[in-house]
């Protein structure tokens, strides 16, 4: 058997049949979306302390580049001296620049599962339906008998918004919540903007610098709008189950962001009592 759908998929589709079956012995009406909501915040709670790392780790190495640039300025030209002065700032500070690769690569496996699991759930069309999923179920207790009912608040979870014009129109607002959802966290994880410096005389390599770092931001800002659009396009095609897997996730996130990092670039858009600072120092 494949180990991936051993330890993770299996693990966590049983998580989810278990939820649905708690929920529809209490008689709580739209079991099933319930469940996949508790599920996908179950599993960002699981995964907390590692997105917490990520995080910090991120906000650190923010929080050190006018000390990098500087480094890079003085010390660029020579390979050796610069390697060891960044060495030198990253133990002064704390400050593993690996901190934050790490927690993201451990999280990916869990993100494909998570999403495998309900691809599966949704995909209520397939004929071995039941069959295919009662196979996976550890313990003849949670076997569906037959498939949980779809609706949850006005939609269907194996709809898609692509199948507006016969499911109606109120299904679009799904791919556009998702899409401003990840705008809100792409936003938060752009840092502040910096307050503006005195201008100095610039020489040919500054004009350089400063032309490479403007191109830099300006793919950088593009990206916060590029991505939120690519994500809400693929919840246009995909059944509304995983996009309410998606949001819970992204819901969670930027719950957790703003504890922990704030609300970064995005904090212009609240009021000031919510533009929380960041609190790690340098």
């Amino acid at each position: 058997m494949n180990p991936f759908d051993t330890f993770l998929i299996n693990p966590i589709l049983n998580l989810l049949l278990i939820f649905l079956k708690i929920f529809q012995t209490l008689g709580i009406p739209q079991a099933l979306g319930l469940s996949i909501i508790l599920l996908t915040a179950v599993v960002r709670l699981a995964i907390w302390p590692l997105t917490s790392t990520q995080l910090k780790s991120s906000q650190k190495m923010a929080a050190l580049k006018p000390h990098i640039d500087r480094i890079k300025d003085e010390h660029g030209h020579d390979k050796t001296r610069h390697q060891q002065e960044l060495a030198k700032l990253y133990k002064e500070h704390g400050v593993n620049p690996l901190a934050g690769c790490l927690p993201l690569l451990l999280q990916l496996p869990v993100f494909f599962a998570l999403y495998q699991v309900l691809f599966k759930v949704v995909d209520f069309g397939r004929a071995d339906f039941l069959t295919n999923i009662n196979s996976k179920i550890y313990f003849p207790v949670f076997h569906l008998d037959k498939v949980p009912d779809t609706k949850f608040l006005i939609f269907d979870l194996s709809s898609k918004p692509n199948q507006w014009q016969s499911v109606g129109v109120l299904i679009l607002l799904i791919p556009v919540i998702t899409g401003v959802l990840q705008f809100i966290q792409s936003k938060m994880l752009a840092p502040q903007a910096a307050p503006a410096k005195v201008q100095k005389k610039e020489t040919e390599s500054g004009d350089k610098k400063d032309s490479m770092e403007e191109s830099l931001a300006s793919v950088q800002s593009q990206m916060i709008l590029i991505m939120p659009a690519m994500i809400a396009f693929f919840s246009y095609g995909f059944p509304v189950g995983l996009s309410l897997y998606w949001n819970t996730f992204t819901i969670v996130g930027i719950i957790q962001q703003y504890m922990i990092t704030g609300p970064g670039a995005f904090g212009k858009y609240l009021p000031k009592k919510w533009q929380k600072q960041s609190l790690t120092k340098t």
